[in-house]
C-alpha cells in the first residue's frame, strides 16, 4: 500500500498523491515510519472546523521548529455545504507547552494588513 511520507496515511493501490498534503506517495516497503509516530506521543494542540486555519498554524509551528501534523476528518470525496468536521493540529507531547504558547502568540498578533484604528 502506498503511504504519505508527510502525514503517514496509507492509501489504496493506484493512488499516487496524498489528497490532504499533496505529497507524492511512497511504497510501504520503502517507507520508514518515524519511531515516535505512535498515538501516545502526540496530543491535540488546536482544533478548528476551518482547514485553512489549522494549515496556517502548522506552517507557523514548522517555521518555529515545532513538529506538527494535521488530523482531518474531512471527506473530500463527498462535498457538502457547511463545515461540520473537526480538523486537529497535533504536536509531540514534549512540545505541547511551546506549541500552545506559540499558537496563542500567532492568534493574538494584530493583523498587519489592517490600518490602526484611531
Amino acid at each position: 500500500m502506498p503511504v504519505c511520507p508527510n502525514c503517514n496515511y496509507e492509501y489504496v493501490k493506484g493512488i499516487t498523491f496524498c489528497p490532504d498534503c499533496h505529497q507524492a506517495l511512497v511504497q510501504e516497503d520503502l517507507y520508514v515510519k518515524p519511531e515516535d509516530w505512535t498515538e501516545e506521543n502526540w496530543v491535540v494542540a488546536f482544533t478548528s472546523n476551518q482547514e485553512y486555519e489549522v494549515e496556517m498554524l502548522k506552517d507557523n509551528l514548522d517555521g518555529a521548529g515545532i513538529t506538527s501534523t494535521i488530523l482531518s476528518q474531512k471527506d473530500r470525496n463527498f462535498p457538502s455545504s457547511g463545515d461540520f468536521s473537526v480538523v486537529k493540529l497535533m504536536v509531540k507531547k514534549e512540545d505541547l507547552h511551546d506549541a500552545l504558547s506559540f499558537i496563542q502568540t500567532v492568534l493574538n498578533s494584530p493583523d498587519k494588513d489592517q490600518p490602526d484604528a484611531e
